[in-house]
């Protein structure tokens, strides 16, 4: 299958166009207004390049699209010399969020909270079909296309190689772009079979048989019932040994 191909903007560069609009959203009285624009603008641009430099090196560019909401009419914020734009406590530029602006400096301190949604679009894989929970993904299972992969929280499965062969976690839908925890690794046992365990501890390592008490893949944690009857835990390994510490 080629590759996917689209035209994107660099997302500093649309995040600098979209929040060029910050101001007009703000709703400040026309005097406070006057005063703050140039230094309001100048600071949450400052900001947001300072954020957008942390983003992992070498990522997807992603079509960034930032829609703003707008602050309660019936806020009237006083005039402020400082104004700093922050991402409060768990929010991220990702999704349904929130950008912060107090006040530092004025005459009256003031903190708000302007509603962003910020969607990525970006190259994805989706499903052309219904997939039962439990079914193995093929390669015709999906095709390639452009989605928001911030329209939900958990991440794209943007290369082939993390999804095909592996099981549906739960009933799939047509049209559904696969995210992380739609799929999960195929059973390498079932509930019952005989297991290899290899224990280890401080300075040694012993290797036994047990039997497990579930279905395992690769990467879970299963507990096994050692010949002893004692049930021991462990994460089960890419050729379906348990590795259990002590």
């Amino acid at each position: 299958m080629p590759p996917f191909v689209s035209r994107r903007l660099r997302p500093a560069a649309l995040l600098r166009l979209s929040f060029l609009v910050l101001v007009a959203a703000l709703g400040l009285p026309a005097q406070a207004q006057h005063d703050q624009t140039p230094e309001l603008g100048a600071i949450t641009q400052r900001w947001l390049d300072a954020a957008l430099a942390q983003a992992p090196a070498g990522a997807l560019p992603l079509r960034l699209e930032v829609s703003m909401g707008q602050l309660d009419t019936r806020l009237r914020l006083a005039a402020c010399a400082r104004v700093e734009p922050y991402l409060p406590a768990g929010a991220r530029l990702w999704g349904r969020t929130r950008l912060g602006l107090r006040c530092l400096d004025g005459a009256v301190r003031w903190n708000v909270f302007l509603p962003l949604t910020v969607k990525a679009y970006g190259p994805a894989w989706v499903l052309s079909g219904n997939v039962a929970a439990g079914a193995v993904l093929a390669e015709q299972d999906a095709i390639e296309a452009e989605v928001d992969w911030a329209a939900e929280s958990a991440a794209i499965v943007a290369n082939p190689q993390a999804w095909v062969g592996r099981v549906a976690a739960r009933p799939l839908a047509a049209g559904q772009a696969l995210r992380q925890n739609m799929v999960r690794a195929p059973d390498l046992f079932k509930s019952g079979a005989q297991v290899r365990v290899v224990a280890q501890g401080p300075g040694y390592a012993v290797t036994a048989s047990g039997q497990a008490l579930s279905a395992g893949s690769e990467g879970q944690n299963v507990r096994v019932r050692m010949t002893s009857g004692r049930v021991i835990a462990g994460i089960v390994l890419e050729d379906g040994t348990i590795e259990a510490a002590l």
